[in-house]
């Protein structure tokens, strides 16, 4: 797998790579996978909407363990991360009139979620070392219209916990706290998700937990709870008393509910996931330290810190930044394609800033009003980013499976930052020099 050590010239200029591939694999099926799979197909019960057969539904089964590995009362499953930010935010309030405010460095989902209920996202800086959004910057956008202040934990960080619940505490908004990059974080010792009112997460299939396409909303709120399972079951909920051979969802109608429900594969791929996410996330640690230690030997190189309150940290896109003096004018896309070429592995930009996003595109959308004044609201562009757009120009990523190998793997990406920052003229020169 490893190749040259080094090299004389960039494999993405026809040198010789560090190493081409080879890298651990995501997602992972183990059998207990395969087995709860099997179990799924075999019940006879394929979605919530299917009739009880006398044993818990999957879905039910990973709600329960989700909230107890979170030390909450309550988890509403599911299709996938936006509609758990969608019914979140519906469960909250917001709608047509109301605001939302959202860090501008993420996602596209954290904005489409707000304005697809027709409310307007306003978008706010990151902080410059976390790139998790600034609480100083949030406080600014509140108005009197803001229902809920959405709190991103990015890129291996996260927000801070402690400024935002006071901010919360002090203003009485609403906290939704996104941990789609963070499961299984803990500030001071408690996992994220458990501060704000509600907490979001997704289990798309890059995510350090995941069945391939799920979300979940967890709450600590008997009332909310009610509210999430009706909005994400056309307006039913679980009955108390389940019968073999009926439905296990009652009609309620206390809400205008959706079908947003967790299908029972999806459900069973989750829970069996969810008991190796603690054994993953400390190689990831280990390796993720390990490699930030041999990257801050090189000049020009950082990784994002963890704040204070960060005890334990999840990784998921693993941020590598280089100094705006040393980039230059070149593109960082660039060094992502040079790191893709040494080591036969997937690199990135981070999101761009969702002011110039070409996926946040909300005045594109029918559901949008022709009204002039609402049109220049939800307007991207009339939010200034600095700090994202900083971010978005001289990071970039990989993703945390690479962090599940070996100390070999760790030597490797180190070897081939060293590489690529050691040739960025070889590298600008030849960009400068291309075609049009």
């Amino acid at each position: 797998m490893t190749a040259a050590r080094s090299s004389s010239s960039l494999a993405l200029l026809g040198g010789s790579p560090v190493r081409d591939g080879g890298w651990p694999a995501w997602p992972q099926a183990p059998e207990s996978t395969l087995t709860l799979l099997g179990e799924a197909a075999r019940s006879g019960r394929w979605a919530v909407s299917g009739v009880y057969t006398g044993t818990p539904s999957f879905e039910r089964r990973f709600a329960e363990a989700f909230a107890a590995y979170h030390s909450v009362p309550y988890a509403v499953p599911t299709t996938n991360g936006s509609a758990a930010l969608t019914i979140a935010m519906e469960a909250l309030g917001v709608g047509p009139g109301t605001e939302v405010v959202v860090p501008g460095l993420t996602w596209v989902a954290c904005a489409s979620a707000a304005a697809g209920l027709g409310a307007t996202p306003v978008l706010v800086d990151v902080d410059p070392d976390t790139l998790s959004i600034s609480a100083d910057a949030a406080k600014a956008a509140v108005t009197d219209r803001t229902k809920a202040i959405l709190v991103v934990h990015a890129y291996c960080s996260a927000a801070d916990v402690d400024a935002f619940t006071e901010l919360s505490r002090s203003t009485g908004i609403p906290l939704i706290e996104d941990c789609s990059q963070a499961h299984g974080a803990e500030w001071k010792g408690r996992k994220v998700g458990t501060f704000g009112t509600v907490g979001v997460f997704s289990l798309q299939q890059t995510k350090v937990l995941t069945c391939g396409e799920g979300g979940v909303v967890l709450t600590s709120s008997a009332e909310l709870h009610d509210h999430l399972q009706q909005y994400r079951a056309n307006g039913r909920r679980y009955t108390a008393r389940p019968v073999a051979g009926q439905l296990e969802l009652e009609d309620v109608g206390a809400v205008e509910g959706h079908n947003h429900s967790m299908s029972e594969f999806h459900a069973a791929v989750a829970l069996s996931q969810l008991a190796f996410l603690d054994e993953q996330t400390a190689v990831r640690e280990r390796n993720a330290t390990a490699l930030a230690e041999r990257l801050a030997a090189i000049p020009g190189v950082s990784t994002v810190p963890a704040p204070p309150g960060l005890t334990r940290r999840t990784y998921y896109d693993y941020v590598i930044r280089l100094d705006r003096d040393l980039l230059g004018a070149l593109p960082v896309q660039r060094v992502v394609d040079a790191m893709s070429a040494e080591l036969g592995m997937f690199f990135e930009t981070l999101d761009a800033p969702l002011n110039a996003n070409p996926l946040y595109v909300p005045l594109k959308s029918p559901r949008t009003p022709r009204s002039d004044a609402v049109r220049r609201n939800l307007d991207p562009a009339r939010f200034e980013l600095p700090a994202a757009t900083a971010a978005y120009r001289t990071c970039f990523a990989f993703l945390h499976q690479a962090l599940l190998g070996t100390e070999r793997d760790v030597e490797d990406i180190a070897t081939a930052v060293r590489k690529v920052v050691g040739h960025l003229d070889e590298l600008r020169n030849a960009t400068e020099g291309a075609p049009a």
